[in-house]
């Protein structure tokens, strides 16, 4: 607040902004929702998509903070977790899966943002059913949380494999957001 320059007013006026923007954020959180729906719709992702992330990141919540309480602390252990889970459903892990959509190594583009519908729904399925697994048996300890992620990302793997049978068409597709073109079909 004391740099004495024209130029800065402007700066000030929009951090202050950002601030009270958030702020609002934390008294409603459905003003974040909306905010991070924007961005989305910006880079052109479709609504519908756009719905079905929002609520894979709810339900991507509800998990980790079931695992928070159940011991998991450590980044590396909510990687593995969720790469079992990914694993079970598709049958190849995360850093496969960014390969087939084409995502740059070591880049911090996040896979989700570039699944396609039914890729979402699936990993949903997969993280919903290893919460429930988890809360009715009071799953406990990493070891144990494993063989929980596992099941539901199982869970999620024999319906995608019996819709898969019906339709004669595979879940897991080359399909990526990256390329624009392939976001408006």
């Amino acid at each position: 607040q004391s740099i004495p320059s024209k130029r800065a007013e402007p700066f000030k006026l929009w951090l202050a902004q950002l601030g009270q923007e958030r702020i609002d954020e934390i008294e409603n959180p459905e003003l974040a929702q909306n905010r991070v729906k924007e961005y989305y719709e910006l880079k052109g992702y479709p609504k519908d998509w756009i719905d079905k992330r929002l609520r894979g990141i709810a339900i991507r919540q509800e998990l980790t903070n079931e695992w928070k309480k159940r011991g998991i602390e450590e980044k590396k252990d909510f990687a593995i977790l969720t790469n079992e889970i990914h694993t079970a459903i598709f049958d190849i892990p995360i850093k496969k899966h960014k390969v087939i959509k084409n995502i740059p190594k070591q880049s911090k583009i996040n896979l989700r943002d570039h699944m396609t519908d039914l890729e979402l729904i699936f990993s949903m399925l997969g993280e919903r059913a290893t919460t429930e697994i988890t809360q009715t048996q009071n799953i406990k300890g990493f070891n144990n949380l494993k063989i929980a992620s596992k099941k539901g990302g199982n869970i999620s793997k024999k319906a995608r494999l019996e819709l898969e049978k019906e339709t004669g068409k595979k879940v897991l597709s080359k399909d990526n957001n990256l390329d624009k073109k392939n976001l408006l079909k």
